[in-house]
């Protein structure tokens, strides 16, 4: 069978856009709708971690203030660079270092989602999100939230950053780390992608 050129663009473009579907995990969504004014570390707490339990048991992470700094400062990088994305001039591993974080790091993004469950929800039906936000060999968390400011017009309007944090210990033992943005690689990295 011969693709014409419009064929292959549309076939192209519906498997480009697959890929940010909903993939069916049975995912369960932590309860409620809290906005970002709304947000307290105990609230982000309570729904991360009742996102864990509830989509396979898994234990219960701590929050850390260093990486809500790190998550802090690209949330407000996307916002006011009004774009989804993990690079925005500062990688990851410079972001949790200048916060003060050494350990083994995850990060997942997303834009437009109004609640903190909302954005949860969308990183739980993309399997990289829910690797990064599920995974036992993290202990730890920050998060932040930052809007587009000025009354601009914008593509999201609001920007989402999870970072989560761990000894190195776990990756090292079986894991599957990508060594990223340190000298001699002794620096781990896990990212979970973009979701929108």
């Amino acid at each position: 069978m011969q693709l014409t050129r419009r064929a292959f663009v549309i076939l192209s473009a519906g498997a480009s856009l697959s890929g940010c579907a909903s993939i069916g995990f049975g995912t369960v969504v932590p309860s409620g709708a809290t906005t970002p004014v709304q947000l307290t570390q105990a609230s982000i707490l309570a729904a991360v971690n009742e996102a864990r339990r509830a989509n396979g048991g898994h234990k219960p992470m701590s929050y850390n203030g260093m990486l809500e700094v790190a998550a802090r400062s690209q949330a407000n990088l996307m916002a006011s660079k009004d774009q989804l994305a993990h690079n925005l001039g500062v990688t990851l591993r410079e972001r949790v270092s200048a916060a003060g974080y050494e350990g083994a790091v995850g990060e997942n993004i997303a834009g437009g989602q109004q609640t903190l469950q909302q954005a949860i929800e969308g990183w739980l039906n993309s399997p990289g999100h829910r690797a990064t936000l599920l995974s036992d060999k993290f202990s730890e968390f920050g998060l932040a939230v930052a809007r587009v400011g000025g009354g601009r017009k914008s593509r999201y309007g609001i920007y989402w950053c999870f970072i989560a944090g761990g000894s190195f210990a776990p990756w090292l033992n079986g894991g599957q780390p990508t060594p990223a943005d340190a000298p001699g690689g002794d620096s781990l990295t896990i990212g979970g992608g973009v979701s929108g």
